[in-house]
């Protein structure tokens, strides 16, 4: 009887113990959730308290001196599909020294998404880095991460803004943001609620622009000379916002890397488009106008996977092509709804209206998707073209030298000179990272000078980035000037241990590659 008796005890123990850890989880989520961010009320160590819009925040210095701050809420999502609200304020002081959370991450380029509870839909933080807190009003450089508009984030990574803000006196900022269907899905026919889901990611880095805005200047930022930048998924991000009434006004310089494929940077979905993916999505999970609602409850996984097979068989119908490979089948991403996004960002005749003012400064890598088996058997023809545009890099490197992004880099260069609007300079970065080339995203850790190669090529890139930041011209220490491209000058600053400007280098190889491509 004692034995049984004793057994019991430890069971109801047990028992108590767990619903005491379960009650304590939901405690602090339901705190978090609703009632605002988490704040700790005494800080021990004040030199990086900085009074936001919302309250302080708390960050830390680095090894280095740099103030960094990690997941400052910029704004809330407190529903899927809804544009975020402010976030709530505090009092005391909030700890902005871990990562804040991501968004779920989707599919990208026909594979699958994960099926896990990896992310917050409430994912409206950012993280920044800046040398001092004063009125230095330093040039504000946000990131905008890439893969696509489905997978990344601005946490950690070879994106760390600690050496970019060090060496170039600038504040970095990466912005954390919702992405693939919670970012994309277009329910704008099931309720005003709903008005802008089928942009809510765009809102997202739009409320992140505001937050900016109102508040750099105490981190020693020039809220008035704010420049957006991003590779990839990214870089299109930066058309977006290029594109977008919304985002006027909001910045005034925009850096794009690789940023393009012809249905995602050039152009994006269409309305139709749009609409059929998510009534395939809502199909398959068994919703319609009469439980809409459900939407906001179905698991991570059924909707991921339901739009992992909705974006294949919408695609098929429309005939996207894939951005790599043969065959059809869409990303997610911006739709051109007439208001949030009025247009494509290149049209018939130039740029977006919205990006007239907006200095640009665009390019891509010699190689880009070599590391992704993506080669061609080269002619003779082809590699005499590729020795007269590259003199400089091997004599048989045409097999590898990409056309999937630099003819769409050139449209939209040609495009947004057309406008006649503010300059565009172009970049082509051909230094070569053995044993993969010059590769998509090679680039990167050198623009935030974080590559562990002592060649220059940190300095080079860190200072080409941030002085286009601070003055709307891109330089470097040894670089000859810089001019604009245009049509009759397409100038083309070819950025590697020798960098050198050259006029058109590259036309008759890719008129050659891609005979039916115009730009």
């Amino acid at each position: 009887m004692k034995r049984v008796l004793k057994r019991v005890l430890i069971i109801l123990g047990i028992i108590i113990v767990v619903l005491g850890i379960a009650g304590a989880a939901l405690f602090f989520y339901f705190r978090n959730r609703f009632m605002g961010p988490t704040v700790e009320i005494k800080d021990p160590d004040s030199s990086t308290i900085v009074t936001t819009t919302y309250g302080d925040v708390r960050g830390y210095m680095s090894d280095d001196g740099i103030y960094t701050y990690h997941g400052i809420p910029y704004a809330q999502a407190k529903e899927r599909f809804v544009e975020a609200t402010a976030p709530d304020s505090w009092d005391g002081v909030l700890d902005t020294t871990e990562w804040g959370p991501i968004s779920p991450q989707g599919a990208i380029l026909g594979g699958s998404a994960s099926e896990e509870d990896n992310g917050d839909n409430n994912c409206q933080n950012l993280n920044l880095w800046t040398p001092a807190l004063d009125d230095g009003k330093r040039p504000v450089m946000v990131w905008l991460h890439g893969g696509g508009f489905s997978s990344g984030s601005a946490n950690g990574g070879n994106t760390d803004g600690t050496n970019l803000a060090l060496n170039q006196d600038v504040v970095v900022i990466g912005v954390n943001h919702r992405l693939n269907v919670y970012g994309y899905l277009d329910l704008t026919e099931y309720g005003e609620k709903y008005v802008h889901s089928d942009n809510a990611g765009l809102t997202d880095i739009v409320a992140s622009l505001d937050w900016i805005k109102e508040n750099v200047a105490a981190f020693g930022g020039d809220p008035d000379n704010i420049t957006v930048f991003g590779q990839s998924g990214g870089g299109a991000k930066v058309l977006s916002l290029m594109t977008s009434p919304y985002a006027e006004g909001k910045f005034q310089k925009g850096i794009v890397q690789s940023g393009a494929t012809e249905t995602m940077g050039v152009t994006f979905a269409t309305k139709e488009q749009s609409l059929a993916l998510t009534e395939r999505i809502l199909d398959k999970l068994g919703i319609d106008e009469t439980n809409i609602e459900d939407i906001q409850t179905v698991s991570n996984a059924d909707l991921q996977n339901a739009a992992t097979e909705a974006l294949a068989e919408t695609g098929e119908e429309f005939k996207v092509p894939l951005a790599i490979g043969d065959g059809y089948g869409m990303e997610w991403g911006p739709v051109i709804d007439g208001d949030y996004m009025p247009s494509a960002p290149v049209t018939e005749d130039g740029f977006a209206d919205a990006g007239f003012d907006i200095p640009l400064l665009i390019g891509s890598n010699i190689d880009e998707w070599s590391m992704a088996g993506l080669t061609r058997e080269a002619t003779e023809e082809e590699n005499a073209l590729y020795r007269e545009a590259y003199p400089n890099e091997a004599e048989d490197g045409a097999n590898t030298v990409d056309t999937l992004i630099r003819l769409p880099m050139l449209k939209i260069m040609s495009h947004k000179a057309d406008q006649n609007g503010a300059n565009v300079y172009a970049y082509l970065f051909t230094h070569q990272e053995p044993p993969m080339g010059a590769f998509h995203g090679a680039e990167i850790s050198y623009v935030f000078h974080n590559s562990s190669e002592d060649n220059g090529m940190n300095e080079l890139m860190s200072s080409v980035w941030a002085n286009f930041a601070r003055n709307g011209v891109p330089s470097a220490e040894g670089l000859e000037e810089w001019t604009p491209y245009t049509r009759v000058n397409p100038a083309t600053m070819i950025l590697d241990d020798e960098s050198y400007l050259t006029i058109g280098h590259d036309e008759e190889l890719m008129h050659l590659l891609a005979p039916e491509y115009e730009w």
